[in-house]
């Protein structure tokens, strides 16, 4: 497969996720909050989260590299699947961070052109794209 420079989405990028803490580790981040170490409880989880990545960075650009991750946000346009479809390649979306399927992309042209999914973060596309790409999605 030839490789394809896709464009890339530009901004920031973010995902709420939830968490379940013990009342001991809460009423500790809050204790921390209340004496003006962090602004609020988000501002030390993301804080922590970061430390934590600072900490494991090697790990994470050696398995990138190793394993071929485009590092950020990935968008595929309909007009880039329609190109793949016209040069008779698919394309092996393997992202960590975002990659996004545009809205306009059918699911019979997300599985005519894409082989396979595996995206460390999050996968935006229509629930249709993503059904049409259950079985390719890792």
């Amino acid at each position: 497969m030839s490789v394809h420079e896709l464009r890339r989405k530009s901004g920031d990028a973010s995902e709420k996720i939830t968490i379940n803490l013990g009342v001991v580790d809460l009423g500790q981040i809050d204790l921390l909050v209340q004496e003006g170490f962090y602004s609020n409880r988000t501002d030390l989880i993301r804080t922590a989260i970061r430390n934590q990545l600072a900490t494991h960075a090697e790990v994470v650009r050696e398995t990138v590299t190793r394993k071929a991750f485009v590092l950020g946000l990935e968008h595929y346009s309909r007009a880039d699947l329609e190109a793949l479809q016209a040069a008779r390649e698919m394309l092996q979306i393997q992202v960590l961070g975002m990659a996004s399927i545009a809205d306009d992309v059918t699911p019979e042209l997300a599985r005519a052109t894409i082989e396979s999914v595996v995206v460390l973060g999050a996968l935006h596309a229509s629930k249709a794209v993503k059904a049409a790409l259950a079985d390719r999605i890792h």
